[in-house]
């Protein structure tokens, strides 16, 4: 049987100026034609007007963005070669971006690591790969096997996300005699080479500061790792402080500010498996005495109804909400409600208070974010003063304009 003829797309004159500038994603309706239909995970090789190559991708037929861009400019073959090429760059990058104090972080940042729909996050000796486009499926072995020899973890886990587990069936095949089942989302990768078994909870350290992570069945892939240097720049401003961190999940936040020296913290979520996580997390550092000497309460609850009727008053209050924008139509809601949540928190906050108010909302830019909370804050009537918006992480880049979800601001009122 002869192997198929290569995937050949041509796309229209603006896909084709988006594809020069270097845009990761290629979508379906840019598709002026195509020699034959495609399979999840074929490599599409794109061509121009004049059929001059353009780029080479991951093809999956049933996702609005149709082709997850691997390479563009000049042909080149993406051979095994390539693969561990692309892999070397991604890891190399993180060179030196950590001490021995840090053991937790991503590893490979989808697009922004020409890694498209692809992440990597690493807890100490446990890695998380985790697929968000059904292209990868195919070829999942490969980019494990890749990592495991890159990086000798003890074990390594496979995520889905939720849009294509059902795409990914319950059984991934036979690698050297050996069956991979996956029996749910979050599985560990078999036993040897693969790794061991880990019960799901694994624990590392960020900024010498030690987590639990659930990275088979957490959020994301167990952590908000993204958050590592907001929780730093949170621990300088905590000294003295009466905390309030709102969505706190499993208490990164209130952590750090214990450490930093508040005199009390309180975790507010509507999760009490978040909540237990957070009570345990401080169960793992008792020899940090700062940590030790931090009243920690939490209370569970809708945060936003929870914000609103509270009377209790506090010295900082964090507001780190889940996405408010899962899709563009839901954007205009999600700037309201962030200006719900900054009314709700300066209400709680004393004299030489100060807010810390993020969003990962993709939908909602920079500006739109930090202009709705400065409404609010002059709206308050009380006078304050903008300390400083930060953006993302070093080992989260942000390289096109869909990457940019993550942005903080503070303001300290009088």
């Amino acid at each position: 049987m002869n192997p198929p003829t290569t995937l050949r797309l041509r796309v229209t004159a603006t896909a084709e100026t988006i594809l020069r500038s270097k845009h990761p994603w290629l979508f379906a309706d840019s598709i002026r034609e195509q020699n034959r239909e495609g399979s999840a995970g074929e490599l599409a090789v794109i061509f121009d007007r004049k059929d001059q190559f353009l780029a080479v991708g991951l093809y999956d037929p049933e996702s609005p963005i149709r082709v997850r861009i691997l390479h563009s400019g000049k042909p080149r073959k993406l051979d095994d070669a390539w693969w561990s090429e692309n892999l070397a760059q991604a890891l190399a990058r993180r060179e030196g971006m950590f001490d021995a104090e840090t053991n937790g972080f991503r590893l490979i940042h989808g697009e922004s690591d020409n890694w498209p729909g692809l992440v990597v996050d690493r807890y100490d000796t446990t890695l998380v790969l985790k697929l968000y486009s059904a292209a990868w499926l195919p070829r999942w072995r490969e980019v494990a096997a890749k990592l495991w020899l890159a990086q000798r973890p003890e074990r390594l886990i496979l995520r889905l996300s939720r849009n294509i587990q059902d795409k990914a069936g319950s059984e991934f095949g036979v690698r050297d005699g050996q069956v991979m089942t996956m029996k749910a989302e979050g599985s560990v990768l078999g036993d040897s080479p693969w790794g061991n078994e880990t019960g799901g909870i694994v624990t590392f350290l960020e900024n010498g500061l030690r987590f639990e992570a659930n990275v088979v069945n957490g959020q994301k892939t167990g952590f908000f790792l993204d958050q590592r240097e907001n929780r730093q720049r949170v621990a300088a401003l905590s000294a003295g402080r009466d905390v309030l961190n709102a969505f706190s999940f499993s208490g990164g936040f209130s952590l750090y500010a214990a450490r930093g020296g508040a005199k009390s913290v309180t975790d507010l979520d509507i999760s009490a498996h978040a909540l237990a996580s957070a009570r345990r997390n401080f169960a793992l550092n008792p020899s940090l005495p700062a940590v030790a000497q931090c009243r920690h309460e939490t209370a569970q609850g809708d945060a936003f109804a929870w914000l609103e009727k509270a009377r209790e008053k506090f010295d900082l209050v964090v507001l780190d909400p889940p996405s408010l924008a899962k899709r563009e139509t839901e954007r205009a809601g999600a700037v309201q409600a962030y200006g719900r949540l900054a009314a709700s928190g300066i209400r709680l906050l004393r004299r030489d208070g100060i807010l810390v108010a993020a969003s990962c909302s993709a939908h909602v830019s920079s500006a739109e974010f930090f202009d709705e909370v400065c409404r609010v804050a002059k709206e308050s009537g009380r006078p304050y003063a903008e300390m400083e918006t930060t953006r993302h992480p070093s080992d989260h880049p942000a390289t096109f304009k869909e990457a940019q979800y993550l942005k903080c601001i503070y303001l300290r009122f009088e």
